[in-house]
């Protein structure tokens, strides 16, 4: 029979699902920037704000769909971020550590968040008890991680700051070094979701097969019999004097034969 995961494994899926749709959202907008960009603004600014001048209708759809574009973005990321701080809340609860309180502070707070985040996530690798040979493969990983995530971050926010300047695509600003660093860094975000996830999951399998009788079915009740013998309706007691039926048939008979003679 397949066992059914895990809520911490539900919710590293969950993280790894909304990373890939994150990454979709930018990878559309690229492509929408690249193919239809340029020539939209063109056409919005040949229109002068007059949604009744010829063309407009073109124009219309196009910004519909780049509205949609824009909208789906903003939800991915929105989910990215619920996802994560989910599962990083439920990982630190499995590791005995502090969770809503440093995590929020961590994430939310100005200028602490460029630091927090990623010595929240050490500490909590060294709480889940990971075998020691991978700690320099870790560090590795973990910096390897937030480098990239501060670099796709900065990109991003440079390229949606009011006034900015847009460079070779005319809307958002996204390109490809845009869409390369948000793929690097959710990838290996991911990395480090599942490296955690897959050491907790290993430590409570330990802990399992090191406790057996705790995890074995409970043995057969006997409450089944007992009960049958409670509802079954008792005995009624013999009494020692009276005699059994066939006796007393045959006195009967006895005593009939003499009256009739």
């Amino acid at each position: 029979m397949r066992s059914i995961p895990s809520p911490q494994k539900r919710s590293a899926s969950a993280v790894y699902v909304a990373l890939t749709a994150l990454v979709i959202a930018i990878a559309a907008l690229v492509v929408f920037e690249q193919a239809r960009g340029r020539r939209l603004v063109l056409e919005i600014a040949e229109l002068g704000g007059d949604p009744r001048a010829p063309g407009a209708d073109a124009v219309f759809g196009a910004v519909t769909v780049f509205a949609i574009l824009i909208m789906f973005f903003a939800a991915t990321a929105v989910a990215a971020l619920a996802a994560y701080l989910n599962w990083l809340l439920r990982a630190r609860q499995g590791a005995d550590l502090p969770a809503v309180a440093p995590v929020l502070v961590s994430w939310f707070v100005p200028v602490v968040n460029l630091v927090a985040p990623v010595l929240l996530l050490d500490r909590l690798w060294w709480a889940s008890r990971p075998p020691l040979d991978r700690r320099l493969r870790w560090t590795a990983l973990l910096i390897a991680w937030w480098s990239s995530w501060l670099v796709a971050l900065t990109l991003v926010l440079t390229r949606l700051w009011p006034g900015a300047p847009q460079g070779g695509t005319n809307l958002t600003g996204f390109g490809l070094v845009e869409l390369v660093a948000v793929a690097a860094a959710s990838l290996l975000c991911a990395a480090t979701v599942r490296q955690i996830t897959g050491i907790q999951a290993a430590g409570a399998r330990h802990r399992r097969q090191a406790d057996p009788e705790r995890h074995l079915p409970p043995p057969p009740a006997e409450a089944v019999p007992q009960l049958l013998v409670r509802s079954s309706p008792p005995a009624s007691p013999v009494s020692p004097e009276a005699p059994p039926p066939e006796a007393s048939g045959q006195g009967q008979s006895q005593e009939v034969h003499p009256a009739g003679q």
